[in-house]
């Protein structure tokens, strides 16, 4: 089993920043890859970025990409998520999710563990 811890989330001016953290409890090693998804009300849900323990490429998607990076700090097992120039549309819940695949998809169906989540507000 992976528990995911989500923090970080507050309300920021639009073109500000935040860092937000999720803590990965993962005895088996059954984690391969990482993700942020948000969830904003009216829309689908959005996977936001992607990696995997290996190194290598991050996912991004398209609405974040070179605004968002996603890192990893092996040693405390915790997945970041620094956000630059916030906008008001990235307004959300932002949660981490992981899969034993390696393919650091943006799919959310193919994530079968799932943090709770922490909300991000941006204000214009």
């Amino acid at each position: 089993q992976v528990y995911l811890v989500e923090s970080g989330g507050d309300s920021v001016q639009a073109g500000g920043s935040l860092r937000l953290s999720c803590s990965v409890s993962d005895r088996k090693g059954t984690a391969h890859s990482l993700a942020w998804f948000r969830k904003v009300r009216g829309k689908q849900d959005e996977g936001v970025a992607a990696l995997t323990i290996s190194g290598g490429p991050a996912t991004y998607a398209d609405s974040v990409d070179g605004r968002f990076t996603i890192s990893r700090d092996s040693v405390e097992n915790t997945v970041f998520l620094q956000m630059d120039s916030l906008k008001p549309e990235d307004t959300g819940v932002y949660i981490c999710a992981a899969t034993d695949n390696w393919l650091r998809s943006l799919d959310k169906r193919w994530y079968q563990y799932w943090g709770q989540g922490t909300p991000v507000t941006v204000s214009s």
